[in-house]
């Protein structure tokens, strides 16, 4: 989301750069220069309405929404609509009106790039905003909550690359993270379809080093049974029963190749492992264990892919609160 932000502040500001050069030379006087210019602005500008219309009905959380192509339909059309109504209104402009249009398009495209690109400053290193597509961690949260990421938490990371500096928190057991689906490539199917791009949210149930089983759905780490907190809830009418014939590390090395899921499928729900976290990654679990697709079925998150740790929920106005 932040990298859309950032690209339409880069165009936007391209725009008013190159605006204010024709300006200096003098050029805006040519109806053909003045009406490429114009008609541009409202093509950018009605991209980034649908875009933040876009944003607003998915509560921030662009990964979520659908395309089809009606969608894609009506968008060029709202996008040439008003681009050619722009262009109409530039070429029957006269001097004095081809000023106040410039001005007022110039004003905007200065507030635009600036808070573009202010916005995904923020958004890449300090907050994102999320929204809960699935039941997964229900009760802590539940679906169509309205999330603060903080990002920053476990330290800034530098654009284009992994390298994090000032680590203020460590990744620590119980956390609940967002982080990128960790797919090896489009084409990985897990949990019934594609996730290749997806944000998710899960609890922190492992860390790098450590034993994780589930025997009849209830899970042990480093051998020792983890008795529940409170925020585990479970749903199942039954159990499932059965023992892997696969010696330890051939089973390990699906797992954190994200196979494991197609000998076992559900199977992996009640009956898992062991499995030992790799370094620089982490076993995540949904709070809502029966109804969760998380590392049982598609493998240990890796450092990198993780985004922040979830701070606030800020909507519904009846679930504000900092969840635990």
């Amino acid at each position: 989301m932040e990298s859309r932000l950032f690209v339409i502040g880069i165009i936007m500001l391209a725009w008013a750069g190159a605006a204010k050069y024709l300006k200096h030379k003098n050029l805006l006087k040519n109806k053909i220069i003045f009406n490429a210019l114009h008609t541009a602005f409202a093509a950018i500008t009605a991209a980034l309405a649908l875009w933040l219309f876009d944003f607003v009905s998915t509560g921030g959380d662009l990964s979520s929404l659908q395309p089809s192509t009606g969608k894609t339909i009506f968008k060029i059309v709202v996008i040439a609509g008003l681009s050619v109504w722009a262009a109409a209104a530039a070429w029957r402009a006269k001097e004095r009106k081809i000023l106040k249009l410039f001005d007022k398009d110039y004003e905007w495209a200065d507030t635009i790039y600036f808070s573009a690109l202010l916005a995904a400053f923020v958004m890449f290193f300090f907050i994102q905003a999320f929204k809960i597509p699935s039941a997964s961690m229900q009760n802590t949260l539940l679906v169509g909550d309205h999330l603060f990421v903080n990002k920053f938490t476990y330290g800034f990371r530098m654009p284009l690359t992994q390298i994090r500096f000032l680590e203020f928190n460590k990744i620590s057991r119980g956390d609940i993270i967002v982080f990128t689906f960790p797919a090896k490539d489009k084409n990985q199917i897990n949990c019934g379809g594609p996730q290749y791009g997806r944000d998710y949210v899960k609890r922190v149930i492992a860390l790098p080093g450590e034993t994780v089983q589930v025997k009849d759905a209830q899970l042990y780490v480093n051998g020792q049974k983890v008795e529940d907190h409170g925020y585990e809830i479970y749903s199942a009418d039954q159990r499932y029963t059965f023992e892997s014939k696969q010696d330890k590390l051939t089973y390990q090395k699906e797992w954190e190749e994200r196979d494991l899921e197609q000998f076992y499928g559900i199977l992996l729900r009640d009956q898992f492992g062991p499995v030992t976290v790799p370094p620089n990654a982490y076993f995540a679990m949904g709070d809502n264990r029966d109804q969760s697709c998380d590392s049982r079925f598609w493998g240990p998150v890796p450092r990198e892919n993780i985004k922040g740790k979830v701070w606030f929920i800020h909507w519904p106005l009846t679930r504000i609160g900092f969840p635990k």
